[in-house]
């Protein structure tokens, strides 16, 4: 067994090393960028990031392909469900304003390679997101001119037939964004200012869209004659809604931009229902105006609405049209590129990422050498790729980061606050102070009262400890009292968080497996309809129970800043609903996320694990000085004093199971 447990010890390190958790400062608000946004500003970063080409493309062939007019109730359907992401979104934005985005989150809850696997997608995700947008735009606005940038393009500079590639370099794409790139490196305000405007543009075209569309909506488009309301029945609603749900996918921005707001802890969960809120008005209000001024199944996929007003007689406001959808993708690429080096800079000043990008411009505070190489890197991806391609590479590392940011609010929400343990465990900073001179000293305290009782020995008051073990006051992250007659012989000595972690991994697990059978059981899998019907309540149950054993453990119900409703409720619908989609995407996309989770381990194993800042703090050598504090509980906190050499004292507390009759007899023996 010793030979065992010896060969054993590198993989335990290793796995500690991949799992370990991101220490943070005790000053959330300290950062080495500028805290100067508003809740406007986050607002408009939200809506700059949800309402762009998506209400000008999507919503035509969303209605002409898959839905009809009810395409108002897909709408309806994905914004609640990304509505449940962006209230955890929101938790962890307003708990830990930091930059990064689910990167952040999951470092801070999960651990640090799932961190870093996060971060990795989310990168990509942006650079295509970004890369497509400028795409559509320069599509968009070619159109226009009737295609003569792009026949001027082929015939005087080149073109090619390549697989996976466009036809011909989109230079106006590509200018785009290298013109963006360069003004957000100007600063954060520089940025909203820019959002501001092409926002304020946006949202007044949006009006004029609804006021002249409901002037001119005609309800007979909606009536049997064209088709009736929903023509594809529930079944395309249901399609139409996992479509829709990534018109929402923006609202992220807002997150990762929390260490700049002024107010995070309010401005991040009110800027996010709001600007949801108005992201989902503005696509269902629109889709009706759609809808009803000409029949759904007449519309034109690429530029619905623009060509709606065309076929009604007014041009004029088809141009009108036109320059809104210019203007809102105008947003959409600028909340790409402020996101994406944010996510840069938060991997890079952890240590995992390449460290020119952690670094600051003393001017302008923002993170200017990761604006400028990611901004030319998508750039590069706009000039040569297709926007089909781009497109359907796109979404499942969205759906991945939301799926572990819900799980890591489970996680946080259950576990322990360690600075509260800490601060209120922690002895006299004196690193001179002479121990306690007998145990009566430190027994003066009452024993009812609220106040900690320290003692230095392991078992001076052993029996303190098991008669207050009746009345012990239930901690987060442990079993509820009321549970503890049925299920505490069972659950009751896991460390607090234990059963929660397992849980939220089965939940996980359960979720994957049930969307699998859902998705493929029937056709790809062939199963029998008993063996379906079986494994989907196998699945189902696993599901409901994980739901249950972390419901019947104490949450944290103290928290001063926004929380999201109904947990685990709302996140494990999130998670389900997450994992659903994401079996929707196709094979192609699955091998570019292979292929991409397999170069970023490389980069990880390769440099982010050998230069982690948390892993240097954990190589620090320390001199321990341990003594023993018995909570009003009654359970046992040992308490480490870190003696550095400069004098000063850094404590930190160990959570012990209390004291069992053989401890109590072997210390006895002893004596």
């Amino acid at each position: 067994m010793a030979t065992c447990s010896r060969g054993c010890a590198p993989a335990v390190r290793l796995c500690q090393k991949l799992n370990r958790l991101k220490t943070l400062d005790d000053d959330m608000m300290a950062t080495s960028l500028k805290r100067c946004l508003s809740t406007l500003d986050l607002t408009l970063l939200g809506v700059g990031g949800m309402v762009g080409s998506g209400l000008y493309v999507l919503t035509g062939t969303v209605a002409k392909d898959m839905v009809g007019p009810a395409v108002i109730i897909s709408f309806l359907f994905a914004g609640i469900a990304s509505l449940l992401a962006a209230f955890c979104y929101a938790e962890f934005g307003a708990r830990i304003p930091k930059t990064g985005s689910a990167y952040m989150f999951t470092y801070v809850s999960v651990g640090e390679v799932w961190a870093f696997l996060i971060g990795w997608n989310v990168i990509l995700e942006n650079m295509i997101g970004g890369a497509a947008v400028a795409r559509a735009w320069s599509g968009y606005l070619d159109s226009i001119f009737n295609h003569a940038i792009q026949n001027f393009t082929e015939t005087h500079i080149m073109q090619w037939n390549i697989p996976f590639l466009a036809h011909y370099p989109d230079l106006l794409a590509a200018g785009i964004l290298v013109v963006a790139s360069f003004f957000i490196s100007f600063g954060v305000q520089v940025s909203s200012y820019l959002n501001h405007i092409f926002s304020t543009i946006s949202m007044g075209v949006i009006i004029f869209i609804l006021v002249f569309g409901f002037v001119l909506a005609e309800p007979a488009n909606w009536s049997q004659k064209e088709g009736g309301f929903a023509p594809f029945g529930l079944s395309g609603i249901l399609a139409g809604s996992a479509t829709c749900f990534y018109a929402f996918v923006g609202f992220d921005v807002i997150a990762s931009s929390s260490e700049e707001a002024k107010n995070p802890q309010k401005a991040v969960p009110i800027a996010t229902a709001i600007s949801l809120g108005l992201a989902a008005t503005a696509y269902i209000l629109v889709s009706t105006v759609l809808t009803l001024m000409v029949p759904w199944h007449t519309l034109d996929p690429n530029s619905a609405l623009a060509d709606a007003f065309f076929r009604r007689g007014y041009s004029w406001a088809g141009v009108v049209v036109a320059v809104g959808s210019i203007c809102a993708m105008n947003t959409v690429l600028l909340c790409n590129l402020f996101s994406l080096p944010r996510i840069v800079y938060a991997m890079a000043e952890d240590g995992l990422f390449f460290s020119i990008f952690a670094r600051v411009n003393p001017v302008t505070k923002v993170p200017v050498n990761a604006i400028l190489v990611f901004g030319v890197l998508m750039a590069t991806m706009a000039l040569i790729f297709d926007l089909e391609a781009l497109v359907q590479f796109l979404s499942i590392g969205t759906l991945l980061a939301y799926t572990f940011v819900a799980a890591s609010v489970i996680v946080l929400r259950f576990q322990p606050d360690k600075s509260t343990s800490k601060s209120t465990a922690s002895t006299s900073p004196n690193p001179n102070a002479e121990p306690s001179p007998a145990p009566s000293e430190s027994q003066t305290i009452a024993e009812d009262s609220g106040e900690l009782k320290q003692y230095e020995s392991f078992s001076d008051k052993l029996q303190l400890v098991e008669r207050q073990k009746t009345r012990e006051r239930r901690g987060v992250g442990q079993l509820k009292a009321c549970w503890e007659p049925y299920l505490g012989r069972l659950l009751g000595d896991c460390e607090p968080g234990e059963v929660v972690a397992f849980s939220v991994l089965t939940l996980i697990v359960s979720s994957v497996s049930l969307c699998v059978v859902l998705e493929f059981g029937t056709q790809q899998l062939h199963l029998p309809m008993w063996s379906f019907t079986m494994l989907l309540v196998i699945f189902s149950l696993a599901f409901v129970i994980s739901l249950a054993l972390i419901w019947i453990h104490e949450p944290q119900s103290d928290s001063k800043t926004f929380q999201v409703p109904l947990v685990p409720l709302s996140p494990g619908a999130s998670i389900l609903i997450n994992v659903f989609l994401m079996m929707k995407l196709s094979y192609l996309t699955w091998i570019r996320f292979t292929v991409w989770i397999a170069i970023g381990l490389l980069v990880y194993f390769g440099y982010g694990i050998w230069h982690s800042k948390e892993g240097r703090r954990e190589l620090q050598p320390k001199d321990m000085a341990a003594r023993y504090v018995v909570l009003p509980s009654g359970s046992l906190v040992e308490t480490v004093q870190s003696v550095q050499p400069d004098g000063q004292v850094e404590t930190s507390v160990h959570h012990m199971n209390p004291p069992t009759a053989s401890a109590a007899e072997e210390y006895a023996g002893k004596r």
